[in-house]
């Protein structure tokens, strides 16, 4: 039996883990009442007598939390930002190249943010393969529901919302949202994108656009589909999908509720679009973190997720 703390389980993704980790029988979870949830040490506690402990706190508390973890046995998930540039943290997106095994043999991962997920799938393999050169200068788009601003944001648009919160609003004005390390680090990026996040009135779901000139590229868009589609080949919760298409249209909501992610390849030899879909609190957030866990343990890492 393997025991699990969550540590911030009262936020969106340390509920979802909770909700999803208490219906496994392989799981044993510690929980601490109410009255010492924020006591540090019951906290210090819970932490060093888990098997693997999933932090779902701010940056600041999240570094506090790990300086707490004494017990070199215990494997720690971090959900937060604090840690996805760290060097001694494992990035945890297994898909990419090399990264399953040291998620497997490591005690301190970091989970991937939501948007920097969408962008690392598409790009990071183009870039390995040398069909999109390390200079480039790209543009995102990601389109979220509200769901991954947390509890404040689905308060805000589960009640009686004003009228500008009816339409899609953009954010992350200054270019510096906190995904933009992890996106330039993970993907062997020499320039931070040009990064457009924007979030919708519905709950979950997530797409990601990557558009891409012929003149970005070492290759055409047969190239740019062949290598996604290599790379992705024996991907349990990354797919490859040709024409992903709906009669002309994409629905950001279609992976709403489920842990895996789709990626294709739209447009002409001129003009490429690359696209990922996900829920942004499943493969962007908690799904992602207990495939993590499912990896460290040598389990099928897909058990406990809906794919």
């Amino acid at each position: 039996m393997t025991c699990v703390f969550i540590d911030g389980s009262s936020g969106t993704t340390g509920l979802r883990i909770h909700q999803r980790l208490r219906e496994r029988e392989d799981i044993e979870l510690i929980v601490l009442p109410e009255a010492d949830r924020k006591n540090p040490l019951e906290r210090r506690r819970a932490m060093n007598s888990a098997d693997v402990v999933f932090l779902c706190l701010p940056d600041d508390a999240a570094r506090e939390a790990v300086s707490m973890v004494t017990n070199d046995r215990v494997t720690v998930i971090d959900t937060s930002t604090a840690h996805r540039t760290n060097p001694d943290f494992a990035y945890g997106f297994a898909e990419l190249s090399g990264h399953r095994e040291r998620i497997a043999s490591s005690r301190r991962i970091a989970n991937p943010g939501c948007h920097a997920s969408g962008v690392i799938a598409l790009v990071a393999p183009l870039v390995e393969s040398g069909l999109l050169p390390r200079d480039a200068f790209l543009t995102c788009f990601s389109l979220t529901g509200y769901s991954g601003g947390g509890k404040k944001m689905i308060a805000q648009y589960e009640t009686e919302r004003p009228s500008l919160l009816e339409a899609p609003r953009q954010y992350g004005l200054s270019q510096k949202h906190k995904h933009l390390p992890e996106i330039v680090r993970e993907c062997g990026l020499a320039h931070a994108p040009l990064f457009c996040p924007i979030v919708a009135p519905y709950y979950a779901g997530m797409e990601v656009t990557v558009p891409l000139f012929r003149e970005q590229l070492s290759g055409t868009i047969e190239d740019v589909r062949q290598v996604l589609r290599d790379h992705y080949a024996n991907s349990r919760l990354v797919r490859y999908a040709d024409g992903a298409d709906e009669e002309g249209f994409l629905s950001a909501g279609a992976f709403a509720g489920r842990d895996d992610m789709q990626v294709a390849v739209m447009g002409n030899d001129d003009r490429v679009l690359l696209v990922s879909r996900f829920d942004n609190l499943g493969k962007g957030a908690s799904g992602a973190a207990i495939q993590n866990m499912n990896i460290v343990l040598g389990l099928d890492e897909t058990l406990g997720l809906s794919v």
